[in-house]
């Protein structure tokens, strides 16, 4: 029997929704495959937390997250956080403090979903820890300054370790998914010759451990064009931060926008489940929001830690859930979301895809 500690944060505005209902979604396919037994550890974070406690990420919450397996992260609104020391945004501090290198997107095209390309099934893999993202690229302090009110000036840090860990990854996927068996790194070493070609020398050694799994180089501008051009090229892409960022939002635009976009951030010993859209303020509170990608993004982390366990309960949950997910979005509207050209809501939807679980 496997066990599993999995952390539960449910963030600000539509998290309150969407978290709780991901949550269910995990546990009714977990009770069809009782071996897996999971201990579910609420913990405060965000807005809340800081009206509550008096901090947006209290030292006990990490404290506590080192214990855990993994843990759902709902949608973090830091940008309407008020300016004050004690309310600030969470999630830079969670990829680094716990390692989670990679930020793994899949982009998928699913029947029954209004799209611009129904052939779309990829993944990208990000660096999640360097770059050009000041909050996170330095050990104290940010690269983003200005010596001069004139002049602004911006470091992108790029580490073989980081890289490495980000195209194992990818490769790791790859093997899994069992396709075209192919991995895309994305960069653009005619310009940042250093920066992209360590992270390039990175790629190509990693590709020596996984002769099965062809690897490909793509410049990042062509790379956009070819993506939204011909999809179905391509399989699993690795690239650094920035780039990652603004492709996997440029393929969620593909398969039917960010409601449709689940992530995961992994690493060599946690992994955190987090969709890839925000937190949508203007919608909070009625029950509207599109529950998929927090779910998705939910039964990531779920396969993620069951293939490391290598706990088959755990994996067959997982299938139940993209099984049930794929039926429901095929089925009819009345059990889909509004954003999803449905008249359902974010309960109904959940529980639409729960008794799809039973019903198997």
């Amino acid at each position: 029997m496997a066990t599993y500690r999995i952390g539960v944060l449910n963030g600000d505005d539509i998290g309150l929704e969407i978290v709780p209902v991901a949550v269910r979604v995990l546990k009714t396919a977990l009770a069809r495959h009782p071996e897996a037994e999971v201990e579910w550890v609420p913990l405060p974070i965000g807005y809340l937390s800081f009206i509550e406690h008096g901090k947006s990420l209290l030292p006990e919450v990490l404290d506590t997250l080192y214990t855990l397996d993994g843990w759902i992260l709902g949608p973090i609104g830091h940008m309407a956080y008020p300016k004050d020391p004690q309310c600030i945004n969470p999630h830079p501090i969670l990829r680094k403090k716990y390692d989670l290198v990679s930020n793994i997107r899949p982009a998928k095209a699913y029947p029954g979903v209004k799209c611009i390309n129904p052939q779309t099934d990829l993944i990208i893999v990000r660096e999640n820890n360097e770059g050009f993202q000041p909050d996170r690229n330095m050990y104290m302090g940010t690269s983003d300054c200005m010596p001069t009110p004139d002049m602004a000036l911006s470091l992108r840090v790029v580490t073989r370790r980081n890289s490495s860990m980000a195209a194992r990854t990818a490769f790791e996927l790859a093997r899994q998914r069992g396709g075209k068996k192919k991995v895309t790194a994305v960069h653009k070493n005619t310009v940042f010759k250093l920066g992209c070609g360590l992270f390039m020398d990175s790629c190509r050694e990693v590709a020596k451990e996984y002769p099965d799994i062809e690897l490909e180089s793509c410049i990042v501008d062509t790379f956009a064009m070819r993506m939204l051009m011909n999809p179905v090229q391509y399989d699993v892409v690795v690239t650094t931060n920035m780039f990652g960022d603004i492709l996997s939002d440029e393929a969620a635009g593909l398969v039917g926008g960010l409601g449709m976009a689940p992530g995961l951030c992994v690493g060599p010993d946690y992994a955190m489940a987090q969709a890839t859209h925000g937190s949508a303020p203007d919608i909070a509170g009625k029950n509207i929001a599109n529950p998929f990608a927090m779910i998705e993004s939910a039964r990531m982390l779920l396969d993620w830690l069951a293939h490391k366990k290598q706990d088959e309960a755990g994996m067959a949950a997982a299938k139940d859930i993209a099984d049930a997910c794929m039926r429901v979005l095929m089925g009819d509207k009345e059990s889909l979301t509004p954003d999803l050209g449905g008249t359902g809501s974010t309960v109904g939807m959940g529980e639409a895809i729960c008794a799809q679980i039973t019903e198997e």
